[in-house]
């Protein structure tokens, strides 16, 4: 696909994310798209963001779990890039006018005390380079029609981020066994999805050695300092004005999402 396409593509799902209002997916309009293609599309349109004065604070894994890949149709793992206008505080109401078709998942976040850069990572390398980790929910809302995706599309869309809330609570991950940790999440009081740590690839860890080594591959590493989402640990839960959700990792905490 030629550099102009790249771009064109690129600034269409910067638009909508501007205009809030989705496009047509990039995969049915014969374009041969391919996941390569895809990911040089979503560095363009994170460079648009990234022009207007936002800043890359870390990655996300996406589609690590079954569920999600059964719901989305999506049969592999992929990545994004997280900018700092996505985080909100714990506490801090999301305003879901600023999205354009929220869906909610649990997940654990890590955070980076030592660069990962790939090829080679190991789980054991992942734990050693994290300082902690939390309960978080990302808020993944696809500038794509009706989430009429395929990989190239939410590859292209910046593995259909959106916003993302990370618990004030962090704990070590030193004497936890992720893969074991039970996640509940409640919306509006009612427990609607529940999981483990396992559902990311086998083991959270594991997520993220995948993300050093497949980045690696490019010549891009994980930085200190950085958040990685690992991957959700249940089914996507779709959100709306007046809802409020409320996670529990065993072992790792809390974690409230309310949105206006």
């Amino acid at each position: 696909m030629n550099s102009d396409l790249i771009d064109a593509l690129g600034d269409e799902l910067h638009q909508a994310l501007i205009d809030r209002v989705p496009v047509s997916p990039l995969s049915k309009r014969g374009h041969n798209l391919t996941v390569l293609d895809a990911y040089r599309i979503q560095q363009r349109f994170v460079a648009r963001r990234l022009a207007h004065g936002d800043r890359i604070t870390g990655k996300k894994i996406g589609a690590t779990s079954l569920a999600v890949q059964q719901m989305l149709d999506v049969h592999q793992p992929d990545f994004g890039m997280l900018l700092e206008s996505m985080h909100y505080a714990a506490g801090t109401p999301i305003p879901t006018d600023t999205l354009i078709q929220p869906r909610a998942e649990g997940e654990i976040a890590f955070f980076l005390s030592r660069d990962l850069r790939g090829p080679g990572i190991t789980r054991a390398d992942v734990l050693a380079a994290t300082e902690a980790v939390s309960a978080c929910f990302e808020i993944v809302d696809s500038r794509i029609l009706d989430w009429r995706i395929r990989i190239e599309d939410t590859v292209a869309d910046n593995a259909s981020c959106g916003v993302y809330v990370l618990a004030s609570e962090r704990v070590s991950p030193a004497k936890l066994n992720l893969a074991a940790c039970r996640m509940t999440l409640e919306k509006n009081g009612s427990c609607v999805a529940t999981g483990h740590g396992s559902a990311a690839l086998g083991h959270p860890a594991d997520a993220v050695a995948w993300l050093a080594n497949t980045l690696g591959e490019i010549g891009v590493g994980l930085l200190a300092g950085e958040t990685v989402l690992s991957g959700s640990l249940a089914a996507l839960i779709p959100v709306c004005a007046g809802d409020r959700l409320r996670m529990h990792i065993t072992g790792i905490g809390n974690c409230t999402a309310d949105f206006i």
